[in-house]
């Protein structure tokens, strides 16, 4: 039914009516509203509009900042993602990147992925490590007197603004796990994985998320010499402690790594040649090399010399510079972390025990590397061909050292050895001298650390260890004569008679010292070391060790 002529007039009447009167109450409520507007400037009192203004202004600000520009996220647990601010380390960092900032750090996982995993802990965030190696220089921390050079100094700086700009979101830790191996006799180890954070110069290694049945604090001195208590006594001990997700003493990490970690100590008796591949560079090719470079290594009880000494290998297991725990200041967080080395036995791994089956011909094989040694194998030489097997003769300077030297070596000489003789000075060139020892078809020398020196001769090379007066003969055989047949060499030894000793001259015939050695032992290691080991010098019998000479050289001829 249409409408009249007469409705439709009222109805326009009606809605006429309406916008005056609509009219007329907007003019009556502004000055309502100016007096309001007025009282916001002097009270703050502000319209919700206005609010919402502000929140879009200052988002827009924020998104238009430059990629990383005081933007830091910090590891914190999931249930405080909504704190807008936390203060750690004395630094003041943001929980989470804001809206429109995704060019400038990366997303944490989906959000749906984080409420499903709310009981998780967000991994650990700062500046992302820049340490990777360009040059060997880099692998050890400089002292003052090896400074590096202006253009090495440069490319560290460079590399520092470089960790201030690159600020990540790592992914969200899945698990978190602490497990501990008391059982060998060598060694103690702990592995670590989840938000492992390292605390360098207060020696404490920090794990978010574990479980309050893990919530004891280990401790570890991580050197391969667990049985000896006096020398264990002078390495730092690290103190493995949970910490707890939801603490906010915790401190957040000033270094992201993105590789596992490995800490050891270089303290100890590091700095004697048979020590350094025994108790630590042995043991950390067993623990580190599955990760082919990818390992961040850190040193406690720091010896700056002991790792500029070995910063060829360290660069084989290592593409990242050895950082000094006892002078780190950083928070450095790893999604993994061993610590201590696995250690097995003297100058020697367990394949059965070590990831993917590694053995002492895979060390070899990266020394050869680590050195370029051209020899991985001492082919036999023609017994017509004029080519003369290499005898290395390792010399000592005072105690244990080869009285009549000379002769020795003439012997050697008259049988066909070609002879290379090498002092205690000449092995400070460790490059230049793993390549002497490779190109070496043997090697002899009276029992002591220049002997571990054999890890460079090429397989199949023969090894002559004399063994000093005073029924010493198990002691040497354990520290060279059993780890031989694993570098692929033969070992000989020959022990010598009472009169070949330089201590006829200092005791009768009749003394302990020659008639029941065993009596002296049982003093204690420190009377054995001082009479046979340190006083005890050596004049072979000529004719005699001719013999051991002589049936070395018949095995390099064929």
């Amino acid at each position: 039914m249409k409408p009249t002529t007469k409705q439709s007039s009222g109805r326009q009447a009606n809605v006429q009516k309406l916008g005056l009167g609509a009219l007329l109450g907007c003019l009556l409520l502004l000055p309502v509203a100016l007096l309001s507007l007025t009282k916001s400037s002097s009270h703050h009192y502000f319209f919700p509009i206005s609010s919402l203004q502000l929140s879009t202004v200052d988002e827009a600000a924020v998104s238009k900042q430059p990629p990383g520009a005081n933007l830091t996220s910090l590891s914190l647990p999931l249930k405080a993602i909504h704190d807008r601010t936390d203060s750690v380390a004395n630094r003041t960092t943001l929980s989470l990147p804001l809206k429109g900032t995704k060019e400038q750090t990366d997303t944490v996982a989906d959000e749906k992925d984080a409420e499903t995993n709310a009981s998780l802990t967000q991994a650990p965030s700062g500046k992302q490590s820049q340490d990777q190696l360009t040059s060997e220089e880099l692998v050890y921390q400089a002292s003052s007197s090896q400074r590096p050079s202006e253009q090495e100094e440069a490319h560290q700086v460079s590399s520092e603004k470089l960790e201030k700009i690159n600020q990540t979101t790592p992914a969200i830790v899945a698990k978190s796990e602490l497990i501990c191996d008391r059982s060998e006799p060598r060694s103690d180890t702990c592995s670590m994985s989840g938000d492992v954070r390292v605390l360098g110069r207060s020696s404490t290694i920090l794990l978010s998320s574990l479980s309050s049945a893990n919530s004891t604090t280990l401790k570890i001195r991580p050197y391969a010499r667990k049985w000896e208590a006096p020398v264990m006594a002078t390495i730092k001990e690290l103190s493995l402690k949970p910490a707890s997700e939801h603490s906010t003493r915790t401190p957040g990490c000033s270094v992201n790594h993105s590789v596992p970690a490995v800490v050891f100590s270089t303290g100890g008796f590091l700095g004697n040649a048979f020590h350094d591949f025994s108790d630590v560079l042995v043991p950390l090719f067993a623990t580190s090399r599955q990760y082919r470079g990818e390992v961040q290594f850190l040193a406690a009880d720091f010896n700056p010399k002991w790792v500029y000494r070995y910063r060829h290998i360290l660069k084989q297991l290592s593409r990242y510079r050895v950082v000094d725990m006892d002078a780190d200041d950083e928070v450095r967080c790893f999604p993994e972390a061993h610590i201590g080395l696995r250690s097995h036995r003297v100058l020697g791994m367990d394949p059965s025990k070590t990831p993917n089956g590694y053995s002492m011909l895979d060390f070899k094989r990266m020394l050869r590397a680590s050195y370029s040694l051209n020899r991985a194998s001492a082919t036999k030489i023609g017994r017509r061909s004029k080519k003369k097997p290499r005898l290395l003769v390792i010399l000592r300077n005072g105690s244990r050292s080869l009285i009549n030297a000379k002769e020795v070596i003439r012997t050697a000489r008259d049988i066909g050895y070609k002879v290379v003789t090498t002092a205690p000075e000449d092995t400070e060139d460790l490059a230049r001298f793993a390549q002497v020892v490779n190109s070496c078809d043997a090697m002899m020398g009276v029992h002591g650390a220049g002997l571990a020196n054999m890890v460079f001769l090429p397989t199949n090379a023969s090894v002559i260890q004399i063994i000093p007066w005073g029924g010493l003969r198990w002691a040497c055989r354990h520290d060279f004569g059993e780890p031989a047949p694993d570098m692929g060499l033969n070992y000989v030894e020959y022990e010598i008679r009472e009169e070949e000793s330089s201590l006829i001259e200092e005791y009768p015939r009749d003394h302990a010292v020659f008639t029941d050695p065993e009596s002296i032992q049982k003093q204690g290691w420190n009377v054995l070391w001082y009479i046979f080991l340190h006083k005890q010098k050596v004049k072979l019998d000529v004719g005699r060790f001719r013999e051991v000479l002589l049936q070395v050289y018949q095995s390099l001829k064929q």
